[in-house]
């Protein structure tokens, strides 16, 4: 069994209570951010995103400690996940604060909607209605490894520049790099190597990178 911040702990109990009262299609989730490679501490129906004890923060988690976005906030609700095997989820987060109202720990709620979204193929089919949304929205990652986490995010800005790694020239590579560290992937142990590997560089150019990154933004 993990250790898990004593702050943290009276929450394995509600994870149980949630997942049990929620039923099988509800992932309940406990992530302590002190130790973003292995932030789940509990977790009930597992199932759902393949994940079990020990696996590491999600993208969402990483960019919320990265950024600080959601500080002033409680809670956020209803966005869009994704399981590591493809199903789409209905999200909710939870934030907790220690005494100084800093996040600390986070209490997930990941609901899987595949039975209705067979159900709503079944009935778009019977009824002939074509369902076109364009909408565009970030996406929660659910994925059980560092480097699956980093592969993903790597995947992710390299398809959206068109351009193959081995392919990119020195200011493209800074600037998918850029675009990973707001992402807060390199939070992660592990990630610095993972990438290097996709850009087809070494740990020593990701890492002079970084450096440079960091001195553009504090110039």
């Amino acid at each position: 069994m993990m250790e898990i911040n004593s702050y943290l702990k009276k929450y394995v109990s509600l994870v149980k209570f949630l997942g049990e009262a929620l039923g099988e299609d509800t992932e309940v989730v406990l992530h302590d951010i002190t130790n973003v490679d292995n932030s789940v501490v509990a977790i009930s129906n597992g199932h759902i995103s393949g994940r079990s004890i020990g696996a590491p923060a999600t993208n969402l988690v990483l960019k919320i400690l990265k950024d600080g976005k959601y500080s002033h906030k409680d809670y956020i609700t209803n966005y869009r996940g994704i399981s590591s095997q493809g199903n789409i989820l209905r999200s909710s987060t939870y934030f907790i604060k220690d005494n100084n109202k800093e996040i600390i720990g986070i209490l997930c709620i990941n609901i899987s909607l595949e039975r209705f979204r067979k159900l709503r193929d079944f009935l778009n089919e019977f009824i002939h209605i074509k369902n076109d949304s364009s909408k565009v929205e970030d996406v929660e990652k659910l994925g059980q490894s560092v480097e699956g986490i980093a592969l993903e995010s790597m995947q992710e800005i390299i398809k959206s520049t068109g351009i193959p790694p081995e392919r990119m020239c020195q200011e493209e590579k800074i600037e998918v790099v850029k675009k990973l560290n707001e992402s807060g992937v390199f939070l992660l142990k592990g990630a610095v190597s993972e990438i290097a590997g996709q850009l087809k560089s070494s740990e020593a150019t990701i890492y002079r990178y970084l450096n440079r990154i960091k001195k553009d933004v504090d110039s």
